[in-house]
């Protein structure tokens, strides 16, 4: 049976109702934990292969994903599986041969030669979904970016775009080209975002969600007795990780944890299942990208499509669980 599916914004793309985000693929760089530890890439191209052959068919990457490793990663299943649409990203510079960030760069030329390195190395002739991703800009830069997404567009690179941001001003703005669909916003059980989602629903753009898993809180895997190695990024927790400390949850959201296990693993679910499903649950266009690094979490995530959403009276619970 297909897995259910969700309209992406005004694109009119029917996309998988739980979808796959690629950032774990990207590893570390020149040995600094920027991801997942202990990545490994044959079982993660056996997880890509099994979602494709059980029909998932939407997967978001970006170039500076292990400064472009993420995105060749996925060439080889979207090499076999040309009817997966893919979505990568736009505005952090990098030097590909040497893995050193080079800082953010808008500029039109910086995105017309980009938008081709990523096709290259996506192995594509054309990007579904091409998203900005920067934080911070000035309605004037949004229009030009706008415009120049717009002029991808017209050259046949792209077929879509959409912006990585949780500022609700800048998405409206954004949504007002013509093939605008979407908004990376972040969203999970523990990080509601209404002002965002409702610029989403407002504009007519399809809401995917980044991090619905709290970076593996939300997988029940760790905890105090259960830390994670030192060479994962959650291990040195940069600013914006702020699930956990040192390796280990952070006390108050091991709390907000404790006060909605028991209603997420309702209906035998997964507590992964159950998050995702409240994701589900929160908007008609929301669709979460939970990442993966092995077949079994991909069997986890997408499990999700077929129990659904969670239930009305569970959802409302963990609203009151969670104090909102």
């Amino acid at each position: 049976m297909p897995y259910p599916t969700r309209t992406l914004g005004r694109s009119g793309l029917e996309v998988t109702a739980i979808s796959i985000g690629a950032w774990a693929l990207g590893g570390t760089t020149n040995g600094e934990p920027n991801g997942y530890a202990g990545v490994d890439g044959a079982e993660a191209q056996r997880a890509l292969y099994w979602a494709a052959e059980q029909g998932a068919n939407y997967i978001d990457t970006a170039d500076i994903y292990g400064m472009g490793h993420s995105e060749r990663s996925l060439a080889a299943v979207l090499r076999d599986y040309p009817g997966i649409m893919v979505a990568t990203k736009v505005g952090n510079s990098f030097d590909e041969a040497t893995k050193t960030p080079l800082g953010p760069n808008l500029t039109p030329d910086y995105i017309h030669a980009e938008v081709r390195a990523s096709l290259t190395r996506l192995g594509r002739d054309a990007i579904d979904v091409y998203q900005l991703h920067t934080f911070d800009l000035t309605p004037s830069q949004v229009d030009d970016i706008a415009e120049v997404f717009e002029d991808l567009v017209s050259a046949g690179l792209i077929r879509w775009y959409g912006v990585s941001n949780d500022n609700p001003d800048q998405i409206r703005r954004f949504a007002l080209g013509e093939h605008c669909t979407l908004a990376q916003i972040q969203l999970n059980v523990f990080d509601d975002n209404p002002a965002a989602l409702a610029a989403c629903e407002e504009s007519g753009l399809g809401a995917v969600c980044r991090s619905p898993l709290a970076m593996g809180l939300l997988g029940g895997k760790y905890s105090a007795s259960n830390p994670i190695r030192a060479d994962d990024i959650r291990g040195r927790q940069p600013e914006w990780l702020k699930w956990f400390a040192d390796g280990v949850p952070t006390p108050d959201y091991w709390q907000r944890l404790e006060a909605v296990r028991g209603l997420l693993t309702t209906d035998g679910r997964t507590l992964a299942q159950g998050a995702l499903g409240w994701i589900l649950a929160r908007s008609q266009f929301a669709v979460p990208l939970p990442g993966f690094t092995k077949q079994s979490q991909m069997e986890e995530n997408l499990g999700t499509c077929t129990l659904g959403p969670l239930a009305p009276d569970v959802f409302a619970a963990v609203e009151t669980a969670l104090a909102r």
